[in-house]
């Protein structure tokens, strides 16, 4: 009897984000004061009709399963906010509810990709993004762009990207590291050259309700009607609503891929959460202040960090358009030496920061971007002011080669 695990294993490296969460909490429980730079996701509690929707929920005995891709009323719920906050308006058929945004990505890659399919991805990435493609067989293809450019692909290099093996695009705006956001013209741009190539287009819209400086967000299917029939849209209540635990998220996918995913999740989870999916109609049928509260809190912390992070020696900080991360240059920092080591690279300087600083961060290479560390901001500004001034001390006492 074989004991060896599956061969697909091979292809994808466990994730770096929750490994730094894990062991930055390691030094919480030892009683250290970690500044929490690198967690994704809003410290903030969900709004109390929310709790309030649950508990009730909980009380009328709302504890079996559900249809397969989620409750009628919270399936319209979702048509309904696409139409208030998107611009276009899906049908429930193309919904299906999921165990979060993560579960939602893998449905659809179980559903897409084969292996000789190309995925074409812009780096940065989130760090799922590529690892989820390799799983099923395929090969992500990866899109450099710069942080002159904004970190946003350019029309000129995912036209030249795309291949006949290519299957999908996938694009997260505003993107997980580094807050980039795509605006009408340039998101219309990349849509152009979709509209040439037999190929899906895959959007990550967890973010789209977090943007700052009057940024106008725009949906995809809002803005080409015509390419409805091979987009996809993915997300969910976890950042907007700070329900990341509550595990809800989405698909809207035109009506033949929305039937597979639902034959893939009805033979793996069934449905979310039933529970979970009462808070998540609450949160989408419910006024939108404390949304509207915390986007406000966001960017006062976003420009708190951007300050900070520029005023040191060495760092050098892009203002994001969304999101609650920074993603900084931090090549300045080689050269310091961090005992018996010089620091080298993007993930020296992570491990640095929490040794020295007690600043939990990301390092850029996780998402396809050496030489930057990504900084969440979903903290107080006290504390992100505290963990600068910790890193200022940090560098000010440093010596190097």
């Amino acid at each position: 009897m074989s004991r060896k695990l599956a061969h697909r294993l091979d292809a994808i490296v466990p994730s770096v984000t929750l490994a730094m969460n894990a062991r930055a909490a390691e030094l919480r429980a030892r009683g250290v004061d970690v500044f929490a730079f690198g967690v994704g996701e809003p410290d903030f509690d969900p709004p109390k009709f929310v709790l309030d929707a649950a508990k009730a929920a909980v009380d009328q005995g709302v504890s079996k399963y559900t249809a397969v891709t989620g409750v009628a009323p919270l399936k319209k719920a979702i048509c309904d906010a696409a139409t208030r906050w998107r611009g276009y308006t899906p049908t429930a058929d193309q919904v299906c509810v999921s165990v979060g945004a993560k579960h939602v990505l893998f449905n659809i890659a179980l559903a897409l990709y084969e292996p000789g399919d190309e995925v074409i991805i812009p780096a940065p990435y989130w760090v799922s993004y590529p690892e989820q493609v390799r799983l099923v067989g395929a090969t992500p293809v990866i899109v450099e762009t710069s942080e002159s450019d904004g970190w946003r692909m350019s029309p000129e290099a995912l036209a030249a990207a795309i291949t006949p093996k290519t299957k999908a695009i996938i694009l997260c705006t505003p993107s997980n590291p580094t807050g980039a956001a795509y605006d009408e013209a340039q998101l219309g741009a990349l849509l152009d050259v979709v509209r040439r190539h037999d190929v899906w287009l895959v959007i990550d819209e967890i973010y789209a309700d977090l943007v700052y400086d009057h940024f106008k967000y725009v949906s995809a299917p809002a803005l080409a009607p015509d390419l409805r029939d091979r987009i996809v849209i993915v997300d969910g209540v976890s950042k907007s609503f700070a329900m990341t635990g509550w595990r809800i998220g989405w698909s809207v996918a035109p009506v033949a891929l929305a039937k597979a995913i639902e034959t893939i999740q009805g033979q793996s989870t069934t449905n979310a959460t039933a529970v979970a999916q009462q808070a998540a109609l609450a949160a989408l049928t419910g006024p939108r202040d404390a949304l509207d509260a915390m986007r406000a809190t966001f960017e006062a912390r976003r420009d708190v960090m951007v300050t900070g992070l520029n005023s040191l020696s060495g760092v050098r900080c892009r203002k994001p358009e969304g999101a609650f991360y920074v993603f900084a240059d931090c090549r300045g920092l080689y050269g310091i030496k961090a005992g018996d080591r010089v620091i080298a690279t993007d993930d020296d300087v992570a491990s640095w920061l929490l040794d020295s600083a007690r600043v939990a961060t990301v390092a850029g290479g996780a998402f396809g971007a050496p030489g930057y560390v990504r900084f969440s901001y979903a903290t107080s500004e006290a504390r992100i002011s505290a963990g600068i001034a910790s890193i200022r001390s940090a560098i000010s006492h440093a010596s190097r080669i």
